[in-house]
């Protein structure tokens, strides 16, 4: 396994609404004689009321107009200017946001930069619970999902690829990855320009991950995915309940990267990390050890000397990754390595199977699964049929839920490290048609899961053909 090969290119606020009261009085018939002193008594009590009111109105509007000293980064809540609070729908998209917004915000500090340049961003977990409080003073509505709001980033290079096919291969890694997060709720930045031209390759990502994680605050995490990874599984979501203690998310193996210090003991190509100060801190530390630090090929050095296999000198991102999580508790102890489904899976393990992890799940539905499962629905309703379809495959299918080396279940993530999709040459030891037909593969197997929504599929694993399913399918073939 080589370096990842990305082609070129913590906390949720909420805030509380306030509530108005209205009195209102009325007036029933008075007996006669009593309208005197009745008059005298209204009278009274609505010269009360109004001095009262007038009181009311001095003290609010002192308030508003007494010297308030506002630090350089407090961002001051602001609603609509009709005055109306926030309706549940402002909730959902935010409100006082916009060039009119009242107040000061991280991103009016001139010192705070997007870019990898030795400037560290400090008190991002709470400049960022700020700017929530802001502009969701009734808390963050996570997707429809009801989950924490998750960024994927991806990328690719700038120029036409140089392998014949290598622009159309790359538009259907795309594809999958749009399909993917339209099904899950799921936003997509997708960066094809290199925001620092020092950090080149393989890490080129890390400027895109810090700015992603700036420019979307109300994002609980950014999850990197090569450019060279398929979603192999649409119905498999996140579990991010189990991440909770942690901030990054990376596939490995903890013996390989803790005991034997592994220069391949993870794969740097797909992770998840937290939106908060933690991770910016540990962004900073990564990409002091890439090629646009003054002690790049110190690190090289270092990293050849300290890791076990490692073959030459270079400071790759994936070397650094394994260094920093076994050198230094404070980046491990909030490190979790997925190995308990494809979080990420070598594609050599993975795409001679996946003909018969489809039949699987077709038998399986055919013998076990009732019809509500097999009827045509919404795309919009993916979530909730998936999660019945799992359902059903855990006592029908044996493995993990997002696949596994065990097992039958649809692995999660394949990841075509080495093939070279955008036409460069593969690792010498795949040929161009074993990765060509892999990826494929790979990619009409994700693609019939979405086509079934639309009454389709591929005619076969290796055609771009498609044809129509029947009414009752997989009952009916």
């Amino acid at each position: 396994m080589a370096a990842s090969e990305t082609a070129p290119f913590c906390v949720s606020a909420k805030g509380v609404g306030g509530a108005a009261a209205a009195v209102a009085a009325g007036s029933g018939a008075r007996p006669h004689g009593h309208v005197g002193m009745a008059g005298r008594v209204h009278d009274a009590l609505v010269f009360a009321a109004g001095a009262v009111v007038a009181v009311l109105v001095l003290l609010v509007t002192g308030s508003f107009l007494a010297p308030v000293s506002v630090p350089n980064l407090v961002a001051l809540r602001s609603f609509p200017a009709s005055g109306s609070a926030p309706s549940a729908m402002d909730a959902d998209v935010g409100v006082g946001g916009g060039p009119a917004a009242v107040g000061r915000t991280f991103y009016d500090d001139s010192r705070v930069s997007y870019a990898v340049d030795g400037r560290r961003v400090t008190g991002w977990d709470a400049r960022r619970a700020e700017w929530m409080r802001m502009r969701y003073p009734r808390g963050l509505n996570a997707t429809a999902a009801g989950r924490e709001r998750v960024v994927m980033v991806s990328g690719s290079q700038s120029p036409a690829c140089p392998g014949a096919g290598g622009d159309h291969m790359l538009l259907r890694f795309l594809k999958n990855k749009l399909d993917y997060c339209r099904l899950h709720g799921v936003e997509l930045l997708y960066n094809n320009v290199l925001l620092q031209p020092k950090m080149l390759a393989y890490w080129a990502k890390i400027p895109v991950v810090r700015a992603a994680m700036l420019a979307h605050p109300d994002a609980e995490w950014v999850w990197w995915v090569d450019a060279d990874a398929i979603f192999t599984d649409m119905d498999f979501s996140l579990p991010l309940a189990k991440y909770k203690d942690r901030n990054l998310v990376v596939y490995g193996w903890n013996r390989e990267v803790y005991d034997a210090r592994s220069w391949v003991g993870l794969n740097a190509g797909v992770f998840l990390i937290r939106n908060c100060q933690w991770s910016l801190d540990f962004m900073d530390a990564w990409a002091r050890m890439g090629p646009a630090s003054p002690e790049y090929a110190k690190w090289g050095n270092v990293l050849m000397d300290t890791l076990k296999g490692k073959p030459d000198n270079e400071s790759d991102d994936q070397s650094a990754l394994v260094y920093l999580l076994s050198e230094n508790e404070k980046w491990g102890k909030k490190t979790y390595l997925e190995r308990e489904y494809y979080f990420q899976g070598y594609w050599v393990e993975i795409v001679d199977r996946l003909d018969d992890i489809a039949a699987r799940y077709e038998e399986a539905e055919r013998r076990a699964w009732g019809t509500p499962l097999r009827r045509r629905h919404a795309e919009g309703e993916h979530v909730r049929y998936a999660a019945a379809r799992n359902d059903k495959v855990r006592g029908a299918i044996q493995g993990p839920a997002g696949g596994g080396q065990k097992g039958w279940r649809r692995p999660f993530v394949t990841h075509f490290t080495g093939c070279q999709p955008c036409g460069g040459k593969p690792n010498k030891i795949y040929s161009k048609k074993r990765c060509a037909d892999g990826m494929r593969r790979a990619l009409n197997f994700a693609d019939d899961q979405v086509l079934r929504t639309y009454g389709f599929r591929h005619a076969d694993p290796l055609s771009d053909d498609v044809r129509p399913l029947p009414f009752n399918y997989p009952a009916g073939r």
